[in-house]
């Protein structure tokens, strides 16, 4: 029989827990500051991505609004960069690094990074595995048959490649946008770099948490799998 409640489950994934709890915490700490420190262009999330856009070439790229906070996200299917209406109206340092991130994810699309393009391909596995994964695990488990089981782990393992996969093509984004912003002159002083690079690496660091996340859900169920073909 498989055990209601788990405290394996509980070890392996308090640490994961722990940082993304973290993560969540500086993310929302470095909008908030840096959310209130007026650009000295003072231009908001939408200037600045209408220049960069302007100046880089990428004049074929739709701006969208898009409701929420922190919802600002780059369509690659139908090239369209949406910003919330925060970072497109408000002219703070952390309005620029957000639009200029995006922006980072657009230029990636246009030089064709291959990162990006593994990352879109995924997300059909992703979206299965996700659903499908676990309840291959279960009956596999519960029916004694660890062949389905590890084909429910081949197929969950997809969402860990996914954040394998999305790590780099965020910090590669977020370097694009930290060299957009220095090179246009959008961004000048040490204070907003400084700000630039809180904002982006607290977002980075939710995706290292999202990482953690998913490798050690893989290595429970991993375990779980393997432990039950020992005994």
């Amino acid at each position: 029989m498989l055990p209601i409640f788990d405290l394996r489950y509980l070890m392996y994934m308090i640490p994961a827990i722990i940082l993304m709890l973290i993560a969540q915490w500086y993310v929302s700490s470095a909008y908030n500051h840096w959310s209130q420190v007026r650009s000295r262009s003072g231009m908001t999330g939408l200037d600045a991505a209408r220049r960069l856009l302007s100046i880089s070439g990428m004049g074929h790229i739709r701006l969208e609004g898009v409701p929420g906070q922190m919802t600002d996200h780059y369509d690659p299917q139908r090239k369209v960069l949406r910003l919330s209406q925060s970072v497109a109206t408000k002219p703070s340092v952390a309005s620029l690094a957000i639009a200029a991130h995006e922006l980072g994810h657009a230029e990636q699309d246009v030089d064709g990074y291959f990162p990006l393009k593994l990352r879109g391909l995924l997300v059909p596995a992703v979206n299965i595995g996700s659903s499908l994964g676990w309840i291959l695990i279960m009956i596999g488990l519960v029916l004694n048959l660890s062949g389905l089981a590890w084909l429910g782990i081949f197929v969950f393992s997809a969402g860990a490649l996914f954040a394998l996969v999305t790590l780099p093509v965020e910090l590669n984004a977020s370097a694009r946008a930290r060299r957009m912003l220095e090179e246009s002159g959008i961004i000048a002083g040490e204070d907003e770099k400084k700000g630039v690079d809180a904002v982006l690496n607290a977002a980075a660091l939710t995706y290292v948490a999202a990482l953690a996340t998913s490798v050690m859900q893989l290595l429970y169920y991993v375990s779980l799998v393997g432990g039950r073909d020992r005994d």
